[in-house]
């Protein structure tokens, strides 16, 4: 789970959009973004210009029930780990041709059980919430899936090693997050270009900005 609160002139200022290619209307806060639900996005277009739009969190796959062999809700896959996307047939396209970043003002990890810690991790900067972008991927059309959710445009979000911050709450992986000078070649770099960029985020630019049980929104 992430948040997303960065108002929308600031994203188009930040991601460098044109007002022209903003598709999100009237944006408003996202405390708390679930898998499956919509959230902004910055891609290419056809012509090479970025655009804002909105998207569903997670690639889906068809699943079918082991008991009945029929089909089941699908399989959403929210997170790409970064040493498979060369490899899996699932991400290496996205990869390859349609990378993307993903606007964010805080992302949550969960420590224990009955109930479960939430940690709520930020950037450090002069401002509450510094906006940040993850690395994503893309993809329009969910092959296999039917009805309307088979037409929709998903993204997903790379991770790769933890860092010593998020190391004590989720001891294997975080989002990949992307410094500002690295956007473009995240966007249009080579798939080398692109790979280099999936390291962990230095940690001493980073900071636990909420704790506690049951904070499953960035300040609701």
């Amino acid at each position: 789970m992430y948040a997303n609160t960065i108002p929308q002139e600031a994203m188009r200022r930040i991601f460098e959009v044109a007002s022209d290619f903003d598709r999100l209307g009237n944006f408003a806060p996202l405390p708390a973004i679930w898998p499956k639900y919509e959230a902004p996005v910055v891609r290419l277009d056809a012509g090479g210009r970025r655009e804002l739009v909105n998207m569903r969190w997670g690639f889906l796959t068809p699943q079918v029930s082991k008991k009945t062999g029929k089909p089941i809700q699908p399989a959403a896959w929210n997170n790409a780990r970064d040493d498979k996307l060369r490899r899996s047939g699932l991400w290496k396209d996205s990869f390859l041709h349609r990378r993307c970043l993903i606007p964010g003002s805080a992302f949550r990890e969960a420590k224990g059980r009955n109930p479960a810690t939430d940690y709520w991790f930020a950037l450090k900067g002069d401002e509450d919430r510094p906006p940040f972008a993850f690395a994503g991927l893309w993809r329009a059309g969910q092959p296999g899936i039917e009805g309307d959710a088979g037409d929709w445009t998903t993204y997903t979000m790379v991770t790769t090693t933890a860092n010593e911050l998020v190391k004590p709450v989720h001891p294997t992986r975080m989002p990949v997050i992307l410094d500002a000078q690295d956007y473009e070649t995240w966007l249009t770099g080579s798939d080398e270009a692109a790979g280099n960029l999936l390291r962990p985020f230095s940690s001493e630019r980073m900071q636990i900005v909420r704790e506690g049980v049951g904070l499953t929104a960035d300040r609701e």
